[in-house]
């Protein structure tokens, strides 16, 4: 029952608040914008990082590139162009409609929810709120409870800036987003699995809740007898293990034409010896799984796959003390391996092979819509065949992941990996609403034609339906 929920006061004030909030000029907008970048960029830089190493061992480089230069540089993107976004969009008016003009604007949704995940704490807590904020609305955030040190740093942030009114950080588990989901929310920006999105959804039609669900899914990475291997190998291994390969948009499995596989993993391993010139299980520049549970999944995926015969080409080794496992590479796989089924979110990497392209289309297609998908080749006429043939929400072509970073472009799933885009003005659009409006200047042709209905109306009628 709402009238029970532990939140209901706070959703009451933002509510109460968002008209205020809402009628904020553009300026006003980027002030707190400017107040966030700073808190992130300056004041709580080194405990933004050690909150992170805290959490899974982030490296510092990493942090920096895939936590706070997200969330500064999507600040700098909409600083650069709310004020054109939030203009009037002036439209057509049809000559039937002689008299009256015509705008859409962008008005907030009102008070929204934003429930983010462990993977990317700030950057997925923060990235979506520059959105919000940018668009006039009132929120509410709930950050995973897995990584309890960045989001005491979040709370601590958002209690710095922001009026409990207008924007409030909620930490708790799963009963607390139970709770937040009860409430009628004008709009909720959810990003995890497809399994929690489903349940998310379900909540926010009982209140007819628009959404944008930033989900996963297993992407994955096409590579043909054209590509440039050392090129191909130099950026999957590290789009793979960046983060430890817990990101939505990781490449979660390899699809090569047969020919080349060898020669790809050959190039793996030399590439690895590169990247951790340490073994990775000291190297500072490998972050590790972020907890138990976890690291017992993804330790059972490789048992599983040892159970089915696959081969380790690379890697396997794990240790529990420390939630470390080595960057695994597999190969020979059943269908049924559950490497194959589920997706990974992890340092494992599994290799299929096949004979014609037409043979590797077919297989993506006979999956759930991939959030992201990559391809490497050399030739033209095989990157149309595969984009032509295939659905996914994001692409690269000899590249992986950076597709995220690029603020023109809408960043989201389809179907299963997701609903909505984000990002730039995609992520302005998703918390606003295109209201119409119609502004009648002069009595129009329109009211010549109101009751009583005459021949002559008649005749203007059918004149109208043939000429406009």
């Amino acid at each position: 029952m709402i009238l029970e929920n532990p939140y209901l006061e706070l959703f009451n004030r933002q509510k109460n608040n968002q008209f205020k909030v809402g009628n904020t000029t553009y300026k006003e907008r980027l002030k707190k914008l400017k107040a966030l970048r700073y808190a992130v960029e300056v004041t709580y830089k080194d405990r933004i990082r050690e909150a992170l190493y805290k959490d899974f061992k982030k490296p510092q480089l990493e942090v920096d590139l895939t936590e706070i230069y997200p969330i500064v540089s999507e600040i700098k993107f909409v600083s650069a162009n709310l004020k054109s976004w939030m203009k009037r969009q002036k439209v057509e008016t049809p000559m039937a409609l002689l008299g009256s003009s015509s705008w859409v604007t962008y008005e907030p949704k009102g008070v929204c929810l934003i429930v983010s995940p462990w993977n990317f704490p700030f950057n997925l807590t923060f990235g979506p709120l520059v959105s919000a904020i940018a668009a006039g609305n009132t929120v509410i955030l709930k950050p995973s409870e897995m990584t309890l040190n960045s989001s005491r740093i979040m709370a601590e942030i958002v209690q710095e800036i922001f009026t409990e009114d207008e924007v409030a950080l909620v930490e708790g588990a799963v009963e607390t987003s139970k709770a937040l989901l009860q409430l009628p929310f004008n709009h909720i920006f959810f990003t995890g699995s497809p399994a929690v999105g489903k349940i998310v959804m379900k909540a926010a039609a009982e209140h007819l809740t628009s959404v944008t669900l930033e989900l996963g899914g297993k992407s994955p990475t096409i590579i043909d007898k054209t590509a440039n291997l050392s090129h191909a190998v130099r950026k999957i291994a590290w789009g793979k293990f960046l983060n430890n390969g817990q990101i939505c948009v990781s490449p979660d499995y390899i699809l090569i034409d047969e020919t080349v596989k060898e020669a790809f993993i050959s190039e793996f391993k030399k590439q690895l010896k590169v990247f951790y010139t340490k073994s990775t299980n000291h190297s500072a520049d490998y972050s590790r799984v972020v907890n138990n549970r976890h690291f017992d999944r993804l330790v059972n995926h490789i048992e599983n796959a040892k159970q089915h015969n696959a081969i380790i080409e690379i890697g396997g080794v794990s240790n529990k003390t420390e939630n470390f496992i080595e960057p695994t590479v597999i190969s020979n796989l059943p269908e049924k391996a559950s490497l194959l089924q589920e997706e990974i979110f992890g340092p494992i990497l599994p290799i299929k092979t096949y004979g014609n392209l037409e043979e590797a289309v077919a297989y993506i297609n006979s999956k759930e819509k991939p959030l992201a998908l990559y391809i490497y080749s050399k030739r033209k006429s095989n990157i149309n065949y595969i984009i032509k043939n295939t659905r996914a929400g994001t692409t690269a072509i000899n590249n992986n992941v950076l597709q995220y970073s690029n603020h023109h472009l809408p960043f989201g799933g389809s179907n299963n990996s997701g609903i909505g885009k984000s990002h730039g003005f995609y992520g302005f659009e998703a918390f606003s609403n295109r209201r119409a409006v119609l502004k009648q200047h002069t009595k129009g042709a329109t009211e010549f034609l109101f009751p009583p209905y005459t021949t002559m109306k008649q005749k203007l009628v059918d004149w109208t339906i043939k000429w406009f």
